[in-house]
C-alpha cells in the first residue's frame, strides 16, 4: 500500500503522547489520517531540509477539526 501524507499544524495527546495529525490518501484515492508520534531519519544524512519541510504545517481540513475518539486506535 502506498500512502502520501501532508502534516498538518494539528497534534493531539494519545496515552500522554504528542502526536500530529497528518492526513492525506491511499493510491487509489481512499482519504485517511494518521497519528505520528515519531518519524526516524538515517543521523548521517544532511537532515536541514528534512527540518524544514517538517516544519511547515497547514491546518487540518474541517473533517479533521473534531474527531471522534471512536477513532483513535
Amino acid at each position: 500500500m502506498e500512502i502520501q501524507l501532508h502534516n498538518t499544524s494539528k497534534v493531539v495527546f494519545l496515552d500522554g503522547v504528542p502526536a500530529r495529525l497528518w492526513e492525506g490518501q491511499t493510491a487509489s484515492g481512499i482519504k485517511i489520517h494518521a497519528y505520528i508520534t515519531r518519524i526516524g531519519v538515517e543521523r548521517s544524512l544532511d537532515l536541514e531540509e528534512f527540518t524544514k519541510e517538517l516544519e511547515e504545517t497547514r491546518p487540518p481540513s474541517a473533517d479533521l477539526q473534531a474527531i471522534p475518539l471512536r477513532m483513535i486506535l
